[in-house]
């Protein structure tokens, strides 16, 4: 039987790679989005790659439709396999400098709705699906921008970029990675943050040094972990990444 995968902001960029790898080690791809016509279209272009993907709406700041996902996925597959959770936004304005006299509350609202909160609710919401999976595997799409080691160290690429909406709900994903990896200690599952690095993408710009093909690359090692593979972990390229 195939495993079942679902990956949230998956209609371009890291998450449409992801969802495009996953699929590409035949396994089911539920490709969540909040933009249904951006979704579909996503997901008939890895369709017309002889790829099992279905697209399902997915608003993670939203909460009936986490809950009309956790009912499709019960009734559909009675089981959830892999959660990448993907999506992210960036609405700091810019990455250079440091925003944390000035940033509006707003922007942190809005920014965690989506980068911690949301991915909070739908990953506990899930959690029932994942535990009845043999192997479940719950991946964390964060940022060294959320690294208090990379932010404290003046040698470090990153030091010179602090936006504090971002970078405050990717440290908080990390905590979260951290907490769930050790309340399911006992468990299959295995819990892991990963940093795709300097992708272009939306968020990472057209400077980035790194193709979305190559920014997915870590998401699927940590989804593909064998029972031998690591829990609670923060990675990137598969080198630890400093917390």
């Amino acid at each position: 039987m195939k495993k079942i995968a679902l990956v949230t902001g998956a209609n371009k960029g890291i998450g449409f790679e992801t969802a495009k790898q996953l699929a590409a080690h035949n396994i089911k791809v539920l490709l969540g989005a909040r933009n249904e016509t951006e979704g579909e279209k996503a997901a008939a272009a890895l369709r017309n790659l002889s790829l099992d993907v279905t697209f399902v709406k997915l608003d993670i700041s939203k909460s009936i439709d986490i809950d009309n996902v956790r009912k499709y996925i019960e009734s559909e597959y009675g089981v959830l396999d892999i959660l990448i959770n993907n999506a992210a936004v960036f609405l700091d304005g810019a990455w250079f400098g440091n925003n944390t006299e000035t940033v509006p509350i707003r922007t942190l609202r809005d920014t965690f709705d989506i980068n911690y909160f949301g991915t909070v609710e739908l990953t506990q919401e899930l959690l029932p699906a994942i535990k009845k999976s043999g192997a479940g595997r719950i991946v964390n799409i964060s940022s060294m921008s959320g690294s208090f080691g990379a932010h404290l160290d003046k040698e470090h690429w990153l030091y010179a970029l602090k936006p504090y909406a971002y970078s405050a709900s990717k440290t908080a994903l990390n905590q979260f990675t951290v907490f769930l990896a050790n309340a399911l200690d006992a468990s299959r599952i295995k819990v892991n943050a990963v940093s795709p690095g300097w992708v272009k993408t939306s968020i990472g710009s057209d400077q980035a040094p790194l193709t979305p093909e190559e920014g997915a690359k870590s998401a699927i090692a940590m989804a593909l972990l064998d029972e031998n593979g690591p829990t609670g972990t923060f990675s990137q390229s598969g080198e630890s990444a400093p917390w």
